[in-house]
């Protein structure tokens, strides 16, 4: 168990860290929406074939969530597997912040940490929506978003497949590219978690939409397979 958890922080820290990272440290003037997409996913796609093996990479709240109600994971793994997710995510945030810190005309109030949010942003600061998208745009994408992300990941691993990573990682690029307009995409409530401890303020009193929707998103999900409808045949 004790690998598996080291497995989840490192996994998570490095999501965070290199997601989070390209939004702040090379954001849209520089990279573009595009380029912070596939950040998120290849960094998803690495962590999945370099911790795979040991934790199954979820590296993500919901996506355990997701195994265990699907009855592929006992309660206390998941427990755990949810501390050692938000602990890595806090770290790498802070990492994140100490990096971003080194540049003369940084300030997290301004530029943030790529943390998520919904509702019109207020100048100077950077919270809220990118696309200044309300609450229940925010909540039925987190939703249909972590629904969608989590059937992949639970159908991709169904069976051992070499590529399921791929898959995986590819389905983050295009829900990233679809939705950073609307809340920055979370469908992770410890990548929504790490930047938030840290930028306070909206980022933090927002932080429950981020938890309680890709829980609900993977949570049917996990329900869909637990009842076998989208589980395949076997033989």
């Amino acid at each position: 168990m004790t690998k598996k958890l080291a497995a989840e922080f490192i996994g998570t820290f490095t999501l965070v860290l290199v997601g989070c990272g390209a939004a702040v440290l090379a954001g849209f003037g520089v990279i573009g929406q595009e380029g912070i997409s596939w950040a998120f996913g290849l960094a998803l796609v690495a962590m999945a074939y370099g911790i795979g093996g040991v934790s199954g990479c979820h590296i993500n709240p919901a996506v355990s969530f997701g195994f265990w109600t699907a009855g592929r994971m006992h309660t206390g793994e998941m427990l755990g597997y949810w501390v050692a997710q938000c602990l890595g995510a806090v770290v790498g945030a802070g990492v994140l912040l100490l990096i971003a810190s080194g540049a003369p005309d940084y300030s997290i109030a301004a530029d943030g940490l790529g943390q998520n949010g919904y509702g019109v942003k207020i100048a100077p600061s950077n919270q809220g929506s990118p696309g200044d998208y309300g609450l229940m745009s925010g909540a039925i994408f987190e939703v249909v978003a972590t629904f969608i992300f989590v059937v992949v990941i639970l159908g991709a691993t169904q069976r051992s497949s070499e590529f399921a990573g791929l898959a995986i990682g590819l389905t983050l690029v295009a829900i990233h590219i679809v939705g950073i307009q609307i809340t920055g995409v979370s469908v992770n409530p410890a990548r929504s978690l790490g930047p938030a401890v840290w930028v306070l303020g909206d980022a933090l009193l927002q932080l429950w939409l981020f938890i309680v929707a890709p829980i609900i998103g993977a949570g049917l999900a996990g329900w869909a397979f637990r009842v076998r409808l989208l589980t395949a045949d076997e033989g």
